[in-house]
């Protein structure tokens, strides 16, 4: 996973328009509350899968987070585990998956063990060639821009190789089969089944 942090509830808002897979969202944040926050999220009409994560307790804060639109609701302490599972839950959902197992074509992962399979056969994957191979899998055939792939495997601070990109999909490629992967030029890249 790529993470984003930011301070406050605003920024927050500003932030969520550009797309994340999936917000964790804290109560307690200073200024507007976080479910104040996923309620304007929802009058924005953003749908993204919004987490609560909080150490408040009461049943009444679940209840109203829940009404407000988020889609889960954790009270700490948590098991990183546990956390982790529930973000990966949220993001299969939101593309119409249940199980951690998907399939395209002749290529198979495992979103909860971080294995994938070519025709059958196991193959090694690096995180970031797991996580490229996961987000084209997620875009259901759909071409993905350079830009988006950057936004969802690499961190916004940190600085960015401009050819990153292509040496990730070309790693990939030798893994999975060159024809796998296409490239639509001056668009980005999608997998075909």
């Amino acid at each position: 996973m790529t993470c984003e942090w930011v301070p406050d509830a605003e920024d927050a808002l500003s932030f969520a328009a550009d797309g994340f897979t999936v917000m964790v969202v804290d109560v307690g944040l200073p200024g507007m509350s976080g479910i104040e926050m996923v309620r304007e999220l929802r009058n924005r009409g953003i749908a993204t899968p919004v987490l609560i994560l909080t150490a408040r307790s009461s049943w009444q804060e679940k209840v109203e987070g829940l009404n407000a639109g988020a889609d889960d609701f954790i009270v700490k302490p948590v098991r990183t585990e546990e956390l982790v599972a529930r973000i990966h839950a949220l993001a299969r959902r939101v593309v119409g998956h249940s199980a951690t197992q998907i399939t395209a074509g002749g290529l198979a992962i495992d979103t909860a063990t971080g294995e994938a399979w070519v025709d059958g056969s196991p193959t090694s994957l690096t995180g970031k060639e797991f996580s490229l191979l996961q987000l084209l899998m997620y875009s259901g055939g759909r071409t993905l821009t350079r830009q988006a792939i950057l936004d969802n495997l690499y961190n916004l601070e940190k600085d960015r190789e401009p050819n990153a990109v292509e040496v990730l999909v070309g790693r990939l490629r030798r893994k999975i089969g060159r024809d796998r992967v296409v490239t639509r030029r001056g668009v980005g890249y999608r997998l075909t089944a």
